[in-house]
């Protein structure tokens, strides 16, 4: 049985480009809309959105800006307005197109650590 030697230099796997885990600019940017959005108090309970939990996602991208948001009651009147606001507080942020998006989630007040 004879060892041999290779002379050959391993072969480097082809570096990709990937996302980074953690993106430190789309961090500060998701906290400077969640800042902004605390302007926005829903009228009823007089709590802005962001204590209320009612901000369940802040997607971000190159073109546009999502938010995706829940109301405390599913025919809440102040809807619109409340939207309409957080539509302006995040442009106020990014200057890309921002997107508002309802979901059908229920608010539950304990997920904003309100216990009646």
């Amino acid at each position: 049985m004879t060892d041999q030697i290779s002379t050959e230099q391993p072969t480097q796997a082809s570096t990709t480009t990937e996302t980074p885990a953690f993106d430190p600019q789309a961090r500060a940017t998701e906290l400077a809309i969640m800042d902004a959005l605390r302007a926005v108090v829903d009228p009823e309970i007089g709590m802005n959105v962001v204590e209320l939990a009612l901000i369940r996602q802040v997607i971000q991208s190159p073109q546009q800006t999502e938010i995706k948001m829940i109301l405390t009651t599913p025919f809440c009147p102040y809807a619109g307005s409340m939207i309409q606001q957080v539509k302006e507080q995040v442009e106020s942020v990014v200057e890309n197109d921002v997107k508002v998006t309802l979901l059908a989630e229920r608010w539950d007040p304990r997920d904003a650590g309100l216990v009646w």
